[in-house]
């Protein structure tokens, strides 16, 4: 033995090796112990599993006899229109589904007389909030761990739009709601209540549901296993509020038609986006990507909607950014950089009018973001600084910062990782402000700049009938022909090891890295032992991917991934708007669009507009080309059919859009019928009673206000607080904040900013035993009038008493008032 120690006796020595032996065991134990715990912290918090049941209506914001969820749970494995014949008549009535009712006729508010030399739509507009919770609920987006809603920025809407032929016929709707993804379990319900109201009025083929992608929204509102546990469970306080949100604005839109015209712009926006994985694309020929001026789509569609007397009622714009300004250190609800086009836009229409109100709708939906970063700075390693705009986005050891100690554990243990010189998890992209609540606005007001001028100069008409098309596939199972002899298959869903590393914009949270091309042997142990091994099947099937999670394979408590996939085209005369189940990458999305408009073409319909309309109807993650595949970066280790998924996609599109060109709709095939699951995994994060500090009350102020603030400051109150998940289940308040101005002339105070605003935040601190403060900010725009203002703070809090149900009570409290000046 070494180090120095000098023995004197054998007895002596035999001891002291006895006493150093067991302190090694014990050090290796204490590793041991530190490792294991940190991999099982990292795997619970990708695999929260317990089990639970919706049917459980515990602060779901409606009484046993209100709930649609207490008295409309279809079986298990049931989807709520499987027994619903989708074209009973209005009036008829419905035993089956969610809620056995007796419904009256719907009337129509379409004016159905023809009318001579008219060539455009009956057009109808509607917009409704969707927010739901803000407080105790995981945002959805970048699966981090511990991002939970602490608050809010902005609030959260569905914007509809109905468009219908003259005499009232064929008609459409397209829904652009802020929220991550629409999850098939929204959709389903979405369907069914429009079905309950309107009969076979609003159906499957002609709705339209999608997200713009924000990452700042609340999650909980899945099915399938793998984003309930994504967002640590499900929760119907969600669920429900962004339902009746979307079925709202869907319903003041049907109720607000009227004659009008829809007129199209195009046009390029520069310096909103990058490629945020430029190796990935350049895997795609050559002779391909020489015909495209940039490696992102550039392109914007605009659709104005007037009505006949020329005057606004609505505009559609779909572009192709990510919708991630906000990055995954974020605790704020809000619709990020689409959303804030959508405010300035609405803003300038709806003048005099707060955030939210007024008739006038701006919808700003997603496209083929599937690579597009609107962090337009680049990659750059968080601890060196240097550029890591490489094939792995990884960064060299060294530097200031140092990983997380679970990286590091792995590192330390993994085979690779004494081989390499790199950290993964330390590329992170930034946008061009000096925060991110600067660069969202930035690239927001890029964006809607863009749509103003489009706007503004858009003089080409659509014209022309309306068609649908639609079927459910299972995408598990889709033979592709690859030409006139070969074919491929898709695969049973399956994640590979580059899905867990992130991306530039929200890294993950492990020791993964962009790029990886083989098994792990250190995570394949902990997945077999805890989920079972893949099947030789489903690797062969998804070759090259090293497959990290087997999720076609994996079906307890549930299927992790949806089998049942629906594919969907709508035509508005020239304009084709293709409803995408995922995030499609910019080569794919060219590729689509080429494919479906030469699809119509080849059967009579020229020159048309085929729009790809991203995160529509459901979740199944990215969609890259049979070559980016091969390169096995984020977006094509989330491919989950595997390595044709896209020609899949194109092939389906292509027989639809030949059923609209053929006039052939009513010979598809309907296809499987997706599931309705009864038994889901429920959010754990207990209701408990809210509690004010001794001697206190809600509402109260523990940080006044300065008496006096310039134009450019923030204005900053703190309040006794109490939780607003409770204010998602009253709706007394529909705001938790207003901004108020004293006018002299009529003696009244009026409100001039409330949560919705992009220059308000609302900040909720959780503390112990129920207790918790608000702080909300007013960020005072240089448009503010000088003048007297107060700040108004409106809540709820929970109370129990001893052997009695909680209750939730309304409160409100006000500021002292102060002075804006300009100087």
């Amino acid at each position: 033995m070494t180090g120095g120690f000098e023995q004197t006796s054998a007895a002596a020595g035999l001891g002291e090796m006895a006493k150093r032996s067991f302190s090694m065991l014990e050090m290796f134990l204490i590793f041991l112990l530190v490792m294991m715990t940190a991999v099982t912290v990292a795997l619970l918090s990708l695999l929260f599993i317990t089990s639970g049941t919706i049917e459980n209506n515990r602060d779901s914001g409606y009484s046993t006899t209100q709930s649609p969820q207490a008295t409309q749970s279809p079986q298990a494995n049931e989807s709520p229109l499987a027994t619903q014949d989708s074209t009973a008549p209005r009036g008829s009535t419905l035993t089956q589904g969610h809620m056995a009712t007796r419904m009256s006729p719907v009337t129509s508010t379409l004016e159905t007389t023809p009318f001579q030399n008219f060539s455009g739509y009956q057009i109808g507009v509607g917009r409704a909030d969707c927010t739901g919770q803000v407080a105790d609920i995981t945002l959805m987006g970048y699966g981090k761990s511990g991002q939970y809603a602490r608050g809010i920025l902005t609030r959260l809407y569905s914007r509809a739009f109905i468009m219908a032929e003259p005499d009232g016929s064929n008609r459409m709707v397209f829904v652009s709601i802020d929220i991550g993804m629409v999850s098939q379990r929204l959709r389903l319900e979405v369907l069914n209540r429009l079905q309950m109201k309107y009969g076979s009025l609003y159906r499957k083929d002609n709705v339209i549901l999608s997200g713009t992608h924000t990452h700042s929204g609340p999650a909980g509102y899945f099915q399938y296993t793998l984003f309930v546990i994504a967002s640590e469970g499900y929760t119907n306080r969600t669920f429900e509020y962004i339902v009746s949100g979307i079925v709202q604005s869907i319903e003041i839109a049907h109720t607000n038609m009227k004659r009008g015209r829809i007129l199209i712009n195009k046009g390029n926006v520069d310096g909103a986006q990058i490629n945020r994985s430029p190796y990935s694309y350049l895997q795609n020929p050559q002779s391909e990507r020489a015909r495209y001026s940039s490696n992102t789509d550039k392109e914007m569609i605009v659709l104005k909607m007037v009505d006949l007397n020329g005057d606004d009622l609505g505009l559609i714009s779909w572009f192709a950014v990510h919708p991630v300004s906000m990055n995954n250190s974020n605790h704020l609800v809000n619709s990020d950089n689409m959303g804030y086009a959508s405010y300035l836009f609405e803003q300038e229409k709806n003048k005099g009018y707060l955030p939210g109100e007024g008739s006038y709708v701006a919808a700003f939906a997603s496209s083929n973001l599937g690579d597009v970063s609107p962090n337009t700075l680049g990659p750059h390693c968080i601890n060196t600084g240097e550029s890591c705009d490489n094939p792995n986005s990884s960064c060299p050891i060294g530097g200031n910062i140092m990983p997380p100690f679970n990286v590091l554990l792995e590192y330390l243990m993994g085979e690779k990782a004494h081989n390499t010189q790199f950290w993964p998890n330390m590329c992170i992209a930034m946008g061009p402000g000096q925060d991110m609540f600067d660069s969202t606005q930035i690239i927001g007001q890029i964006i809607y700049q863009k749509a103003k001028e489009l706007y503004a100069s858009a003089s080409q008409e659509v014209t022309g009938p309306l068609a649908s098309a639609h079927q459910w596939v299972n995408m598990t199972d889709v033979t592709v022909w690859l030409n006139s002899t070969h074919t491929a298959k898709t695969c049973k869903p399956a994640l590979g090891y580059s899905f867990a590393a992130g991306t530039i914009d929200g890294v993950g949270g492990l020791n993964f890295s962009q790029g990886a091309m083989e098994e792990n042997p250190f995570w394949d142990t902990i997945r077999n032992q805890l989920l079972g091994s893949p099947s030789e099947e489903i690797k062969e099937c998804h070759k090259p991917k090293p497959i990290l999670l087997h999720t076609g394979e994996m079906l307890r408590p549930n299927p992790w991934h949806p089998e049942i996939v629906d594919v969907q085209i709508i035509t508005v005369g020239s304009l084709a708007i293709t409803a995408l189940p995922g995030e499609f990458t910019t080569m794919s999305g060219r590729r689509f669009r080429e494919a479906v408009q030469a699809e119509f073409a080849s059967y009579g319909m020229q020159n048309m507009t085929v729009v790809t309309s991203g995160l529509c109807n459901v979740y199944t993650h990215y969609i890259t080309t049979y070559e980016e595949y091969q390169a096995q970066r984020y977006e094509a280790a989330s491919t989950i059919y595997g390595p044709h998924t896209l020609s899949a996609y194109i092939q389906l599109f292509r027989a639809l859009a030949k059923a609209i060109a053929t006039d052939s709709v009513a010979n598809l095939s309907s296809g499987p019928e997706p599931p309705f699951f009864k038994q889901l995994i429920t959010n754990l994060i207990a209701n408990i009673v809210d509690r004010a500090p001794t001697g206190k009350t809600f509402g109260d102020v523990l940080q006044p206000l300065e008496p006096k603030y310039r134009v450019g400051e923030v204005a900053e109150v703190t309040f006794v607080g109490a939780n607003p998940k409770n204010s998602a289940e009253n709706r007394t308040h529909h705001t938790f904040l207003t901004v108020e101005k004293y006018e002299a002339t009529s003696q009244t105070w009026q409100i001039v900013h409330n949560d919705a605003s992009w220059e308000t935040r609302f900040y909720w601190h959780k503390g112990l035993l129920g207790q918790s403060n608000a702080t909300i900010q007013w960020h005072i725009p240089e448009t503010a009038q000088p003048g007297s203002y107060r700040i108004r703070y409106l809540g709820h809090y929970r109370k129990q008493d001893f052997l009695r149900p909680a209750v939730i009570l309304s409160f409100e409290s006000t500021s002292s008032t102060f002075e804006v000046v300009t100087t």
